[in-house]
């Protein structure tokens, strides 16, 4: 049994750096709703390593406390469909009844490839859909794409 987990991380990034100042005054954090520690493990280093910072929520209850808590809104939210308490789907509806949060890119991360489920996702308010596994490089492309971050 693993242990309970506060409902929102900070990645470490091992390495402080200064970015340029366009970057300094830029919110460079992205919301990770996952429930697999492998993934978030894999995430927050691909993320951290472009310089992001990462917040995570395990499950949909702490997604939605975190959506709830947060004083500004991050630049992306990287969001599973398959997720305890409270579904993808259901989590895209309520960021995107937020005021703060509606302009808010959201990627859908997940393992269900049906047609209708990226429908789904994509008609709820989801920028792009991403099929897991996923090819790191390729996911970066497209966050790069829809926080208009270039490296």
């Amino acid at each position: 049994m693993s242990q309970q987990k506060s409902p929102i991380e900070t990645s470490p990034s091992g390495k402080e750096h200064e970015p340029c100042s366009f970057e300094a005054q830029t919110n460079r954090t992205v919301v990770v709703v996952e429930d697999d520690q492998i993934i978030v493990m894999v995430l927050e280093h691909l993320l951290s390593r472009h310089g992001f910072t990462v917040q995570v929520a395990h499950d949909g209850r702490q997604a939605v406390d975190f959506i709830e808590r947060l004083a500004n809104p991050p630049v992306l939210v990287l969001l599973d469909v398959m997720l305890p308490y409270m579904d993808g789907f259901e989590l895209i509806k309520r960021i995107r009844q937020r005021d703060a949060w509606n302009q808010v890119p959201i990627i859908m991360l997940t393992a269900k490839s049906q047609e209708q489920n990226i429908v789904r996702a994509l008609d709820d308010g989801a920028n792009d859909y991403v099929v897991k596994p996923f090819r790191p490089g390729e996911l970066m492309a497209r966050i790069r794409r829809v926080t208009g971050f270039r490296e």
